[in-house]
């Protein structure tokens, strides 16, 4: 019998392995966000501390994802990811034993935390680039949106979950060695993922491979200022990331602890509802073809999706916080989904490591300034302020984005419902020995 369109990938054995390992790892991914939380609420930390240790993250992850993706294009993507997980065993363990030995402290949680995000920098990248390579094009559209489905459920709904039991039942430690034996579990299960060959002729390299990579960033980064509609989305995710990411991050569970008098289920309650609308929203794109105007409804769908978060900065009630949240959740999945498949759909094969790691740095650019200023901002003008700003300023910039990087011209000259076969930008042709 046939699957249904939004089950199709599972029809790839290999898939259904790569699917599990994700399903571990981020179920461990989310327990580390709420027993991170409270491990630092624990040690009488504020929101500045949150953001100290949020943007040290961030930094790693910036620091680290432009060199993943040259490596993602050269290295079998399976031994990047088995290597990634197992470096997550070795930080939460870490953690697990500072903090049942009593003698950790918010400095080890952000040391900690900037490793993660350089080791998190190689993870996306990788995952990109091996997607295309394990099934067939008209399959990675609801392979996208089962991810998107999967990311949502588990890092905000399953994983606090959990971890709200846990620290309940014992402290946020004990969180921290859950996750060690997650992340154990994802590394055992990549493990039997097949080697699959990176997609592009390395055989006629013959500089130093510390050039060689040098020279294929250079070329992924002139694919991306040559290419409006990349380039448009990537500066838009940038504005968009500094003003929403930090107030969600940081500011979100404080928001629920001090005007609802919630505790940690509560915050729990909130991320289970953002992680459920994400879920239905990428299940539900999955399960058709991308729109026509994919370009203008994914950066719509973005801008609007914010609006929501006004609520949060000005309400004392817990239900009005999971709404909002849930319609978040929805807007950041279904658009996430279908940017997703646009990468993989139209940019070459042989650049998609690269590609996906300039997604990440440059979108991802500001991140650790809005970890760094949204404590200090909401401590001094107040949660109100913060979240209006934060959930007006993203639609307004998605206007300016489609209009000035005339994206309507360009996904009806490029229409991703009907054509199935990634095509190369117009632009040169890289150098030789650099591109593939």
């Amino acid at each position: 019998m046939a699957l249904p369109r939004a089950l199709a990938p599972f029809r790839t054995p290999q898939y259904r392995i790569l699917a599990a390992a994700l399903v571990i790892s981020l179920l461990g991914a989310g327990t580390w966000i709420v027993a991170l939380v409270f491990e630092v609420k624990a040690l009488g930390g504020s929101p500045v501390d949150l953001s100290f240790i949020a943007s040290l993250n961030a930094v790693g992850l910036i620091a680290s994802v432009l060199i993943a993706g040259a490596v993602a294009d050269r290295v079998p993507q399976k031994r990047i990811l088995v290597a990634v997980e197992a470096a997550k065993v070795l930080c939460f363990g870490a953690a697990a034993v500072l903090g049942m030995t009593g003698v950790v402290e918010v400095w080890h949680l952000a040391v900690i935390s900037f490793v993660l995000g350089v080791v998190d920098g190689f993870f996306y990248p990788a995952y990109s680039a091996l997607l295309p390579s394990m099934l067939p094009a008209e399959d990675l559209l609801p392979a996208n949106g089962l991810e998107g489905m999967l990311r949502p459920t588990i890092v905000q709904a399953a994983g606090p979950l959990l971890a709200s039991v846990v620290i309940v039942a014992a402290s946020p430690a004990a969180g921290f060695l859950v996750v060690a034996l997650l992340q154990l579990g994802a590394v055992g299960g990549l493990l039997f993922l097949k080697t699959i060959p990176v997609r592009r002729d390395l055989s006629a390299s013959t500089r130093h491979p510390i050039v060689e990579m040098a020279v294929d960033i250079r070329d992924g980064m002139r694919y991306m200022v040559r290419t409006p509609w990349f380039l448009g989305t990537l500066l838009y995710a940038c504005l968009w990331v500094l003003v929403v990411i930090g107030p969600i991050e940081v500011l979100l569970p404080f928001a629920v602890t001090r005007q609802t008098g919630g505790d940690a289920s509560s915050f729990a309650l909130v991320l289970a509802a953002y992680g459920v609308g994400g879920a239905l929203a990428a299940l539900g794109v999955a399960s058709f073809r991308l729109p026509r105007r994919y370009l203008t409804v994914m950066n719509l769908v973005w801008g609007l999706g914010t609006l929501p978060l006004i609520v949060i900065g000005v309400t004392d009630q817990l239900w009005l916080m999971v709404v909002a949240m849930f319609v978040v959740g929805v807007a950041f999945s279904w658009g996430g989904v279908i940017w997703g498949t646009l990468l993989q759909r139209r940019v070459p094969p042989e650049m998609l490591g690269r590609v996906s790691s300039l997604d990440f740095f440059v979108s991802l650019a500001l991140m650790p300034i809005s970890m760094a200023i949204a404590g200090p901002i909401g401590e001094a003008v107040g949660f109100g302020w913060t979240f209006a700003v934060a959930g007006a300023i993203p639609i307004v910039l998605a206007v300016i984005v489609i209009v000035g990087f005339r994206m309507r011209a360009d996904e009806v000259a490029h229409p991703l419902d009907r054509t199935p076969i990634a095509e190369p930008e117009p632009g040169p042709e890289p150098e030789d020995g650099s591109g593939g």
